[in-house]
């Protein structure tokens, strides 16, 4: 009976306080985790001895048997609160990694599959990392809600998120390993603002100067910054604590062009797999366009696959081949060509067209169903395609066409002379797709002749479409702009679209992108010439283009620019990505509605 009572009173201690100890836990696994981390970059990028390489296998030993018996822990804690019978399968299965990871560092010649590939990662810790980034990443996921609240600027915290990041990776390339003989600061910074604002401009050779590690370091940062720091967290909030407030639902509602609050968090996760889904699907098909006799490796195919299928989705134009796709062993692999303007190009449309034309999709094909097996004479269709969606198509669709019509014509005896037939074609479709915001190229850009450089300007100050991994003014405001003058010029006094009327606020928001960015673009290239002395102007105006664009196409000048010309690039890249009017709009305090109207009086335009 006593020990009955004893029981009890602990029982109920310990529901008292259950709340206040699993939070403890949390704290102490988020920390922990967070240490963990630096413990593994600073092994990943410094090279040891053997006495400091021993030091570090004791370590990971008593740090992870540290965590398990945390985790074990929260678990208890968490099991009698009711937590889904999934997740405490997850939970157990990496305990017992962890456990056996812990095992195998105090006793290595347990290890039964010695000389195998699994073997090695065993060795190297890698069911440790496993563990530790699952921690590390649930309890980030935690303490990202805490950022999410009203009392922040979602554009200032957007911004933010980005130069954090930037950082992050400038820091994360300047580890010694990173690279092959060390890179300088500049160099560094220069390669993560490219790689997080998807440009692929770069100062130095990606093939050459980055080992394994670093390339890693740079296709993480173009997946972070083409997805955005923001979205990514959200997912993990979503991933791991399968709800969210209301709070952090309206802070991301504008981010993702949500219209339905209620859907913002559904469409954070849509996004994401999405990503990972025709990410996937195109490294399969870039692995499938590729052999042995281009990478003999096949973990170098697998590499190549997966860097430059991301790449492409994300249109950061950055590459592991040093000339490029201009590569000898690839620039006439029309199969890889093909994959990778599907990728740009799904990629550019942005995640609202594609959701879009899938709502679209699906409808029509489940009318058909009702057509066909039900009997049913006539379904009703209704208004799925927006206005919005209408827009980008077709204005994708002429830039396309347009581009590479122009290319095939300007070019034909004179980049595309060393193809033939379908070869011609391809690469001029190559051409006219890359210089939206994509950044890859097929041929020598220095050989490309002066109209089509002029075209270029055009095409990537466009860009791709909003909501996308692109960057550019985007196709929606260059259509607004033209339709609207157009508008004007006939007498109407409001811009009507496919049977619907744009509004007002969406024309002037269009208006005031375009202008800010003549602003940017040409203070950079005054800035560029003026730390560049005696470099011809085109050359650099394409280069201010191509970084604001966040395009990474260059005429081979981007190598000989001066200090002051590469921190002019930088700035121009990020304000390219996170956009001008965003940040302006971030900066500015928002003025209430105002409820009064001054007289009005005509201004002489003409």
């Amino acid at each position: 009976m006593y020990r009955v009572k004893i029981r009890e009173h602990l029982d109920g201690q310990l529901e008292k306080h259950r709340s206040k100890l699993i939070g403890k836990a949390d704290s102490v696994l988020f920390y922990l985790s967070l240490g963990g981390l630096l413990v593994f970059l600073y092994d990943l990028g410094f090279a040891h001895t053997a006495a400091a390489d021993a030091t570090l296998n004791t370590f990971y030993g008593v740090y992870t048997l540290g965590l398990v018996l945390v985790l074990s822990l929260r678990l208890i804690l968490l099991n009698r609160s009711g937590v889904p019978k999934g997740w405490v399968i997850v939970e157990c299965i990496l305990i017992l990694l962890g456990a056996y990871g812990a095992f195998l560092t105090f006793f290595p010649e347990q290890l039964v599959l010695t000389g195998t590939r699994l073997s090695r990662y065993i060795e190297e810790d890698f069911l440790i990392l496993i563990v530790l980034l699952y921690v590390f990443l649930i309890e980030l996921s935690r303490r990202s809600l805490t950022f999410y609240q009203l009392r922040y600027n979602p554009a200032l915290l957007f911004i933010a998120s980005f130069i954090l990041l930037i950082l992050l990776g400038t820091g994360l390339l300047l580890l010694p390993r990173a690279t092959v003989n060390g890179i300088s600061l500049l160099d560094a910074l220069f390669t993560s603002a490219s790689a997080v604002c998807v440009t692929g401009l770069i100062t130095v050779d990606t093939a050459t100067y980055f080992t394994t590690f670093g390339k890693v370091v740079i296709i993480v940062l173009i997946q972070l910054g083409g997805l955005g720091i923001m979205t990514f967290t959200s997912f993990l909030t979503l991933f791991f604590q399968r709800s969210s407030s209301f709070q952090n639902q309206l802070f991301m509602q504008g981010l993702v062009n949500e219209d339905s609050i209620g859907n913002t968090m559904r469409t954070i996760g849509n996004i994401v797999w999405i990503t990972f889904l025709v990410e996937f699907v195109g490294a399969c098909l870039i692995y499938a366009s590729i052999g042995p006799a281009e990478i003999p490796q096949l973990h170098d195919r697998i590499g190549f696959a997966i860097f430059h299928s991301i790449s492409a989705f994300c249109n950061a134009g950055f590459s592991t081949l040093s000339a490029g796709l201009y590569d000898i062993n690839f620039r006439f692999n029309y199969s890889l060509q093909l994959v990778v303007i599907a990728l740009i190009v799904i990629g550019g449309l942005g995640f609202p067209i594609i959701f879009n034309l899938y709502s679209y999709l699906q409808k029509r094909i489940r009318n058909r169903w009702q057509q066909v097996y039900h009997r049913e004479r006539y379904v009703y269709i209704p208004r799925i395609i927006n206005v919005n969606t209408k827009l980008v198509l077709l204005t994708s669709a002429i830039l396309l066409v347009g581009g590479t019509f122009l290319f095939y014509a300007i070019e034909y005896n004179n980049t595309l002379s060393e193809h033939s037939g379908f070869g011609k074609f391809v690469a001029a479709l190559f051409g006219g797709v890359t210089p939206r915001t994509a950044g890859f190229n097929t041929v020598d850009m220095s050989q490309l002749s002066v109209p089509l450089v002029l075209i270029y300007l055009l095409l990537m100050w466009v860009g791709a479409s909003p909501g996308s991994t692109g960057g550019g003014i985007k196709t929606t405001t260059f259509a607004l702009a033209f339709l609207n003058i157009s508008s004007i010029a006939r007498g109407k006094e409001r811009l009507e679209l496919f049977g619907r009327q744009v509004p007002s606020k969406s024309v002037q928001q269009a208006f005031a992108v375009m202008m800010l960015s003549f602003l940017v673009i040409g203070l950079a290239t005054l800035l560029i010439a003026y730390f560049n002395p005696g470099i011809p102007l085109l050359k650099v105006a394409f280069e201010a283009f191509s970084a604001y664009s966040t395009v990474g196409l260059s005429l081979n000048l981007t190598p000989e620019l001066t200090t002051g010309s590469k921190l002019v690039i930088i700035v121009t890249m990020f304000l390219g990505r996170v956009g001008t009017f965003t940040l302006i709009a971030g900066v500015l305090s928002k003025v209430n509605n105002l409820n009064y109207r001054y007289p009005s009086e005509n201004i002489i335009i003409t």
